[in-house]
Formats: structure tokens, sequence, C-alpha cells
């Protein structure tokens, strides 16, 4: 088992990739402290990783309130002693256009995706340090690589991301710290099925219309696939990887 023993803490981990990672994780021998703001979510992820044997704790939390993030980090020590694994996959998908996004827009996309990232990161830096180092994976999204019409606050966060996890990485390369940046194409969670409602469109259309024409395998990715990418980069099976930025979008970005 790729992460047996490790003490991870997935943020966003009730649904969608955080819960597919949580799920992933586990089976590969990690105790997870799932953290999502909706506690019937995190709390569903931790009883199906209990089910099938595996060890896990909810805690429910919003990580854009930085005292929120240091319980998160609190709790994995409080249960388990130390953290090894951190995945930063919390998101706001708040998405508008530059003359729309209010001062009020911005705090809440970047709250999450930037803010909450670097406070999650910094609280369980510290915890990392203590006990040789560890692994952080950061959620970014092809967001943050490519623009989308009438979603510059979510690229513009995601893109920060990104450019985030290089500079973490050159930072805490000292310490023993891997960071790494993954970049989802579109994938069929939860969230997504929240975005497609807005459009009122059958998702047959939407993958004929807009995903379709760019993405090479012309469907939409599956949480799972995403999982994979982030187990990988958390496992010593990437032990001489940080500051990279993996993009796993069906090939939409090529």
């Amino acid at each position: 088992m790729r992460l047996k023993d490790r003490i991870a803490i997935i943020t966003g981990g009730g649904s969608g990739i955080g819960r597919a990672t949580a799920l992933q994780f586990a089976r590969e021998g990690a105790s997870v402290l799932v953290a999502d703001i909706e506690a019937s979510s995190g709390a569903e992820t931790v009883a199906s990783i209990k089910a099938s044997g595996g060890q896990a704790a909810a805690v429910v939390a919003d990580v854009s309130d930085e005292a929120a993030a240091a319980r998160i980090v609190g709790r994995a020590v409080e249960l388990w002693g130390r953290v090894d694994v951190l995945v930063n996959n919390a998101a706001s998908f708040h998405h508008l256009r530059v003359e729309q996004a209010t001062r009020a827009d911005w705090e809440k996309v970047l709250g999450v995706n930037v803010m909450g990232t670097s406070f999650c990161t910094r609280h369980a830096v510290g915890v990392m340090k203590t006990h040789g180092g560890g692994a952080i994976v950061n959620v970014a999204s092809i967001n943050g690589l490519v623009a989308m019409p009438d979603w510059m606050t979510y690229n513009a966060s995601k893109a920060a991301v990104i450019e985030m996890s290089k500079s973490m990485a050159m930072d805490l390369a000292p310490f023993g710290i891997r960071v790494n940046c993954v970049c989802p194409g579109i994938t069929d969670t939860p969230a997504l099925q929240r975005v497609i409602a807005e459009f009122g469109l059958p998702v047959e259309e939407v993958i004929r219309v807009h995903v379709a024409p760019r993405c090479l395998i012309k469907r939409f990715g599956r949480p799972e696939e995403i999982a994979a990418a982030i187990t990988f980069l958390a496992s010593d099976e990437a032990s001489y990887m940080t500051g990279s930025t993996v993009v796993v979008d069906g090939g939409f970005t090529a």
C-alpha cells in the first residue's frame, strides 16, 4: 500500500474529487481526516471509508477562516499525532465576468481557493517540519492554464494556486516537504452538475458542444481519475517531484 501508516488531511473531502481521493487514500493505507464545510457530506465519506475497514474522521470547517484551518490541522494531530499529507482540494466555483465581479465576489472565490489553500498549508507545514517532511498536493484546474468565458474570477484564483504551488515547493524543499499541483479538466462532480443546471442544458449537449470540440477523449473526467494523480503525488513514487503541475484533462489543453 502506497500510503501505509500516513496521516492525511483532505479539504473538500465530502464529495467529488475530494471524496474519491479520500477513499483511495484509505485503500492505500492512510488515516484520513476529511474536512468539509458540509457536515453530512464529510460524514458520508468517513462512513464509506470505515465500512471498508479504513481509518477516517471528519471535521466541519470553512478553510477561508484561518482559525478553522488551524483547527483542521489540530484535529489531525489530536487524533494521530502528525500530518504527513495535505490535499488542498476545497474550492469555490464562484465565477463571473470582470464587469460583474464586486469586491464581495472576489473575496468569496479568493477566500476559499487562494487564502484557504494558504491557511491550511501554513498550519500543516509547522507540523510537517517537526516530523521531518511531508507532501502537499494543491488542486487547481485547467481554468488556471487556459481562459474560459464567464469564469474570470475562478480562472484567476486557480492560476494563483498553480503559481503558489511552485513558490511553496521552492520555499519548503529544504524541510523535506514536497509541493505539487494537479489541474483537473472538466470532471463529473456534484459541483459540475450544479453548473450544468445553471445553463439548463442536457448533459449530452454540454459534452457535444462545450467538451468534445476540445477534449481529445471527448467525455467528462471521473473523480477517481483525478484522485489517482493526487495519490501518486502524495506517495513515495513521486519522491523526485516537487513544484510540478500535473494536468489531467483528457487532452483538453493539448
